[in-house]
């Protein structure tokens, strides 16, 4: 009677401790929930993620992490397979076709202020100085070569054929090249790099803020539209899940405003979203 009362106790203790551990490892899982990493590439948006956004989100209980990828292609992959909870380093464009290219189901939360893409150039001081068969990089990745085509053909560099979808414009949509330009199609990253072999370069502005290169000396300075800024991106799931509130929470935020519009910001001078001319009334 006294063996099995004690195996009796001894099951319910072991129980006990059972159940303690596992009510443990939901207190930490509850709390893991709670350490996020953001993506970003190379340029402004990891210091928009810690100065801007991490401020709200930490006030939410929250421990912000930012991690730098060398492309655009890594940071998708890692929020799809959840090595990442969100990024912010890519348009609407580029977004809605690479996840529908490679099925991920990655979705937007929120635009944020964007550095819009420049001409840059070593070697000339204005597009007037081009000369027939200058080299001109531009970006090869779809959606930013769609962006570097549309601002040459505004510059008046070359022209698209009308009634093309300029989104999707590549280089078979060229109808005039008048100074057999060539152009250079190169991995976004690497064109402001490649700007002493180059006669100019279309430089996506989160490569040309990282490179430090100066807006004011840009052969010509793109003018965004809206799928063209950049975006905050999570799974798909967690759009309308705790997380995508909160990070858009964060963004529409007056700790946010007064990051980005501070007079002393690296972001004050880029072009905000639609939703903040909506609610601030300045652009």
């Amino acid at each position: 009677m006294k063996k099995s009362l004690k195996k009796l106790t001894g099951i319910v203790m072991i129980g006990v401790l059972a159940l303690g551990a596992l009510t443990g490892c939901g207190r930490r899982n509850a709390s893991a929930a709670k350490d996020i990493t953001i993506g970003v590439c190379a340029g402004p948006y990891g210091d928009m993620v810690k100065k801007a956004i991490a401020p709200s989100l930490e006030k939410k209980g929250y421990k912000v992490s930012v991690r730098e990828f060398s492309d655009y292609v890594l940071p998708d992959q890692a929020l799809a397979n959840g090595e990442i909870d969100a990024n912010l380093m890519q348009h609407t464009a580029y977004l809605e076709k690479f996840a529908a290219d490679n099925d991920l189901r990655i979705s937007k939360v929120i635009a944020v202020p964007t550095a819009g893409a420049g001409i840059f150039s070593d070697s000339i001081k204005s597009l007037k100085e081009l000369k027939k068969g200058d080299k001109i990089g531009i970006p090869n990745d779809p959606s930013n070569l769609a962006r570097a085509l549309g601002i040459l053909d505004k510059e008046k560099i070359i022209t698209l054929k009308k009634n093309i979808d300029q989104t999707k414009a590549s280089e078979k949509d060229i109808a005039q090249n008048p100074k057999k330009l060539k152009l250079i199609t190169l991995d976004a990253a690497q064109i402001s790099r490649s700007l002493d072999s180059l006669a100019a370069g279309v430089v996506p502005g989160n490569y040309a803020y990282a490179a430090k290169l100066d807006f004011s000396k840009a052969l010509a300075v793109e003018t965004l539209a809206e799928e063209y800024k950049n975006v905050i991106a999570v799974k798909a799931d967690d759009v309308k899940g705790q997380l995508g509130k909160d990070l858009k929470e964060a963004v529409e935020s007056e700790d946010f405003y007064k990051a980005v519009s501070d007079k002393k910001s690296s972001f004050k001078s880029f072009q905000k979203p639609d939703w903040w001319t909506e609610k601030y009334k300045e652009k």
